[in-house]
């Protein structure tokens, strides 16, 4: 049995247990003799208990209790207490869990023994039709309320459930319909754009053979970066287009060689240092990194001298440390490009609580940018 219908069977048992104790205490109170008080006490009880039944039974257990007044005062006379709290728990069933003829019917026959019996014992047309409305009618229309409420209620809920998943739906639309149009963007215009740049460089290079070696080195250079550029751009078109497959990766700390034979080969020396173990983080976070190391670069290798830049990766057990080390040039300090690179670096630390830490060292001349992520102790 699911963990719905065991409480209502637990509260249905409930309310039949103290209509019996109810009922039988006016009956044992109101009994001239101890023969009338057996019969209408077993006759009460018999149809008290039946309130514990199945909701499906709801008709036959109201006609029973119906029948209960009519057969006392046609054996007995009136004056005996009978079950009257068990015929309005009768009622409410009814109203409740019957719908159509069946509904009806037991509302007929409530409302006929209540009003016959009052008839019987000699009250008006008008107290008759009172007592039925009170004890049958009444309790017949609070339990159609009460399902008539609860169905609309869950019809809110179930229409609130649908809200939201179309919300949901509508944003979900949104974000694939701007992630298309970035995605064309980026791809009819700067892998267009990327593309044309390295053939122009190759072209150079091949066009000069042996004229300049560091005229050739240097388009070489151009050549590399603008396909490693056409690379991650098709990661970020695959992404944008909702493809996550391992060739859609973007790349991270894995890739940190890559990236650094990439500033060697435009001639800046680039160096890496790990301090630490090296320890596993979040596939977020690792992009993340490499994407800092390679503003780092950017940086260096746009304002930096030909000394070249030091990049230091220390794990520590509840951080992640980089830091980037390069000899500054002129005017570094002040240029736009520079502001620009370092909020980029900000911005990007600042999504997983990072903190950044940049400008030049005592000595006037060591540029040190310091980017630390916190980490789960290890």
């Amino acid at each position: 049995m699911d963990a719905i219908k065991l409480p209502l069977k637990h509260q249905s048992r409930l309310v039949a247990v103290v209509c019996m104790v109810v009922d039988a205490g006016f009956v044992v109170y109101d009994a001239r003799t101890t023969g009338q008080m057996a019969v209408v006490l077993a006759m009460t009880l018999a149809v008290d208990a039946m309130l514990a039944g199945p909701a499906r039974l709801s008709g036959w257990v109201a006609a029973a209790q119906a029948a209960v007044p009519v057969i006392i005062l046609l054996t007995l006379g009136k004056g005996i207490d009978h079950n009257d709290a068990g015929m309005l728990i009768a009622g409410y069933r009814a109203g409740a869990w019957l719908r159509g003829a069946p509904a009806w019917a037991a509302l007929g026959v409530l409302s006929v023994s209540l009003a016959g019996c009052s008839l019987f014992v000699g009250h008006g047309p008008v107290i008759a039709a009172l007592v039925a409305s009170k004890a049958a009618v009444l309790p017949w229309l609070v339990g159609r309320y009460t399902t008539a409420r609860r169905a609309y209620l869950a019809e809110l809920e179930k229409q609130r459930e649908v809200d939201k998943l179309d919300a949901q739906a509508a944003v979900t639309k949104a974000i694939t319909e701007e992630r298309s149009a970035i995605a064309r963007d980026l791809h009819d215009v700067i892998v267009h754009h990327v593309s044309a740049i390295g053939m122009h460089a190759g072209a150079a290079r091949l066009g000069n053979p042996g004229s300049n070696p560091k005229l050739a080195t240097s388009l070489l250079s151009v050549e590399t970066a603008s396909r490693a550029a056409m690379v991650d751009l098709r990661h970020l078109l695959d992404l944008l287009h909702g493809d996550r497959s391992e060739g859609a990766r973007q790349p991270g700390l894995d890739n940190l060689d890559e990236l650094l034979d990439g500033v060697r080969a435009a001639g800046t020396p680039a160096r890496l240092l790990v301090c630490g173990p090296r320890r596993d983080i979040p596939e977020s976070l690792d992009v993340t990194v490499y994407r800092i190391i390679q503003e780092m670069l950017t940086n260096a290798l746009r304002h930096g001298d030909a000394s070249g830049v030091t990049v230091t990766l220390e794990y520590a057990p509840a951080a992640l440390t980089i830091t980037a080390e390069n000899t500054a040039g002129s005017g570094t300090g002040h240029s736009g490009s520079v502001r620009r690179g370092l909020v980029g670096i900000r911005n990007r630390a600042g999504m997983f609580a990072g903190t950044t830490r940049s400008g030049l060292e005592p000595d006037g001349r060591t540029w040190r940018t310091v980017v630390t992520f916190p980490l789960e102790a290890s």
